[in-house]
């Protein structure tokens, strides 16, 4: 388990590392489909079922037996495709002919089914023989997980010796001692031989070169690096210059690195070491690979110089100590591996490596606890009243406290004898932060290429491009989280296996090539839908006499048709069988068909709008009595915009099933109602005169037909009359009516003519009350007002008014 963690991050970098767990063999990949050999089958798997039996085989001889099957078993789910064409025809063969009738048939009819049938199961005996060695290669690869997962639990729950019992000390000290001593034997030995000693005298001037470029590699490379970093974000800041920093801040890693590889190969070239050196000096290749890439990390998540956008908000002083905790993470990471793979080829005891690796384990968790300290200190700042709190700041404050307990948790576990509970606890974890930290630089790159793309920097932060982006990054590292957290290669060739494979749906099986075919058939229709769309909007129908209301409905049309069209090809090309989901696509569809019965039909009345065209975008209508124009008609709703400019969304359906009024549809013109009451006495025929006038003399009202005045009643107040015209829009209703009633006041004012306002007598019934109240509240020295009946001459029909009348 150690190892597999530790070796994680040198395969980000692509290095070689022997024995890496993650080194699958592409056997199953090379297999072709062809004839199997069942009986070399039949072995194998009579081996695994004793093996999975007595469970007594050890974890890398299954998983070698694990990684057999797996093969076998592609090979069997290749071979159940084998014939498909040669079934698909015979089995249309035996659909033509139907099925057999009662009653008997033609002889020669009769030998045709019976030899297509027989055809027919000759050709699916190796697909079903196929199908049922599948499945048992499954089973067996399924019991070796089991056993491997039982002995993984096993082994986190088992209770070794402490690091914290002195006895144990003496051990991890001579292993130390005895490795150290074993490593120089060997060096003595080769020297002592003249041989060796001779060859590595000869080769001294090469040892020498390589010697001094790696030391000054390691000594100069870093400042070289950081110098020249330092002048390209000299000047303005900007996306360019960012990422060319970013691309020179790479010397910072590659440098070193190379000074330490070419200190290692000067020390292979004396030729002088053993077995156990060799393996030394391997081991350190990725161990140094580890340090440097965390130490290189820590400047990009705590920066020195570039701050505008710093991935945590610190002071300068916690930035400094955050790269120090960077660095010597790092250290501890590779302090972890190379530890695991000494004491793994110099055979240390248990109680050896626990007592040599429990320091360094201290050393990882107060290296975590001082990590979560700056993670709470980046969390304070974004409490500010002036900032918002987004994910990545709640993802911190959980991350500091997760961090927090695993540092006490982890040494504790380690010290009371759970070494490795500890280990697959505390390591695991010091990965994961690498990781995230690699996700966070690598979400900042895209932020800033897409920056230099566009040219949006305060939009970068919210756009969707980068943020998809950062999706997929977090998606393609699960394998990578997975594999630090203790899952097994083979686990996730399994999952990748299964989901290859797809699953299967009557007759048809939907896997990820089927579904890719169906996207990618389907997208191609609906670029073209599109593609047509923009076509017949903007060069074939503005050339035609369609009105825009047809327009806009025939472009619709061939969108909706366009994109059903696509979905039959695409469906057709993936070779997804509909007719085996048909009875499961019927009962779907009465549950769907209750349950959105509302969205069907307001669907069919927009389909219904656009073929029969009752409203027009540009129309004004009144519907459920709202007045507005028609700005939008889609599939479920019509969008009208009203006189104030607010939008109102209406239903398809209520335009099919209800009442709407269109007041332009085919043409512009309408009627306007102009109404105005004249005092009683004035001479009707004259007002007649002038209100004929003022309508005939407004420019939008039409000659033919011709306006006229209608004396309407005998008011209440005053003789009513109004104004009907004909005008040529009536889009302008109220500023014709507002013209009129201005030229109406202007030519009544001149002639003489009164309006009238509306009048009402006042009757007082027993005024005599009136004045005892009024004494009554004098008296009380109250300045409340008498209350008194005051009744309108309308509410009392009945009794009649004195004869010299009130005031009026």
């Amino acid at each position: 388990m150690l190892r597999t963690l530790c070796l994680v991050l040198a395969l980000l970098a692509g290095l070689a590392v022997p024995g890496a767990p993650w080194s699958v063999a592409p056997a199953a990949a090379q297999q072709t489909v062809g004839e199997i050999d069942y009986a070399a089958w039949e072995k194998i798997a009579e081996r695994a079922e004793d093996a999975i039996e007595a469970g007594r085989a050890s974890t890398p001889a299954l998983e070698a037996l694990r990684e057999e099957l797996t093969t076998w078993r592609q090979r069997f789910l290749d071979a159940q495709d084998i014939n498909q064409n040669a079934i698909e025809t015979v089995q249309n063969q035996l659909d033509a002919l139907g099925p057999a009738p009662e009653t008997g048939e033609s002889p020669e009819i009769a030998r045709q089914r019976e030899q297509l049938n027989a055809r027919l199961a000759d050709l699916r005996a190796p697909v079903k023989r196929a199908e049922a060695a599948h499945s048992r290669a499954d089973g067996l690869i399924k019991g070796i997980d089991r056993i491997i997962r039982d002995r993984q639990t096993q082994e986190l729950l088992e209770l070794g010796p402490s690091p914290l019992n002195p006895v144990h000390w003496g051990a991890g000290l001579a292993a130390l001692y005895d490795t150290a001593a074993q490593i120089r034997q060997e060096v003595l030995a080769a020297w002592d031989n003249p041989v060796q000693r001779s060859e590595s005298q000869e080769d001294l001037p090469a040892i020498i070169v390589l010697l001094l470029g790696g030391i000054l590699l390691l000594a100069r490379g870093r400042r070289w690096s950081r110098r020249l970093m330092a002048r390209v974000l000299q000047g303005p800041p900007g996306p360019g210059r960012w990422l060319l920093a970013f691309l020179v801040s790479l010397g910072e890693l590659v440098l070193p690195l190379a000074g330490a590889l070419l200190v290692i190969q000067s020390l292979f070239a004396t030729e002088l070491l053993g077995v156990r050196g060799e393996q030394l000096l391997t081991t350190l290749r990725p161990a140094i690979f580890i340090f440097l890439l965390a130490r290189w990390l820590a400047l990009r998540i705590f920066p020195q110089h570039e701050l505008r956008t710093a991935p945590l908000r610190l002071e300068p002083a916690d930035r400094a100590a955050g790269r120090i905790y960077g660095g010597a993470l790092g250290l501890v990471i590779a302090a972890f591996y190379l530890l695991d793979r000494v004491g793994a080829f110099a055979g240390w005891s248990a109680a050896a490596s626990n007592v040599v690796v429990f320091p360094v384990m201290v050393v990882a968790g107060l290296l975590l606890w001082r990590l979560s300290r700056l993670l709470i200190i980046h969390s304070h700042a974004a409490d500010a009243p002036d900032h918002d709190d987004t994910y990545r700041d709640r993802g911190a404050r959980l991350l500091a406290r997760a961090l927090t307990v695993l540092a006490v948790v982890a040494p504790l576990l380690a010290a009371a004898g759970y070494f490795s509970a500890a280990e697959r606890l505390l390591l695991p974890s010091l990965l994961s932060l690498e990781l995230l930290a690699a996700l966070l630089v690598l979400q900042r790159v895209v932020t800033e290429l897409y920056v230099l793309l566009t040219g949006n920097r305060e939009g970068a932060a919210e756009s969707l491009v980068p943020v998809l982006i950062g999706a997929i990054l977090v998606i393609l590292s699960g394998p990578i989280f997975a594999l630090i957290w203790g899952a097994r290669v083979a686990d996730l060739t399994e999952l990748w296996t299964t989901f290859t494979e797809g699953v299967q749906l009557g007759e048809t099986r939907i896997s990820p090539a089927v579904f890719l075919t169906f996207a990618l058939v389907f997208a191609m229709g609906f670029v073209i839908t599109r593609m047509v769309q923009g076509a017949l909007r903007n060069t074939v129908l503005p050339k035609t006499k369609i009105d825009p209301g047809g327009r806009t409905a025939i472009v619709s049309g061939t969108g909706y048709v366009g994109v059903f069209l696509a979905a039959i090809i695409a469906i057709t090309s993936a070779g997804i069988d509909l007719s085996s989901l048909a009875i499961v696509a019927g009962a779907l569809s009465v549950g769907i068909g209750f349950g959105l019965q509302n969205i069907v039909s307001n669907f069919v009345s927009g389909i219904i709008l656009l073929i029969e065209r009752p409203i027009s975008e540009g129309d004004w209508i009144e519907v459920g009595g709202k007045h507005g124009y028609v700005k939008d008609i889609s599939v479920r709703s019509t969008r009208i915009e009203t006189f104030d400019r607010t939008d109102v969304i209406v239903p398809n359906a209520d335009f099919v099933s209800g009442t709407v009024t269109n007041y332009t549809r085919g043409n512009t013109v309408g009627r306007v109602i102009v109404g105005v009451g004249v005092a009683y006495g004035t001479d009707t025929r004259k007002v007649e005169k002038i209100l004929q006038e003022v309508a005939e003399d407004h420019p939008l009202v039409l000659a033919n037909p011709a306006p006229y005045v209608v004396f309407m009643a005998f008011g209440p107040d005053s003789l009513q009359f109004e104004i009907r015209a004909i005008l040529r829009d009536v889009n302008w209703v109220l500023n014709v009516h507002s013209d009129m009633n201005h030229e109406i006041a202007r030519r009544f004012a001149e002639a003489g003519i009164e309006i009238p306002f509306v009048q009402r007598d006042i009757w007082l019934r027993n005024p005599e009350a009136l004045s005892g109240l009024r004494g009554a509240a004098a008296g009380a020295g109250t300045d409340s007002e008498p209350a008194a009946s005051m009744i309108a001459k309308e509410d009392l029909p009945g009794e009649a008014p004195d004869s010299d009348g009130g005031d009026q």
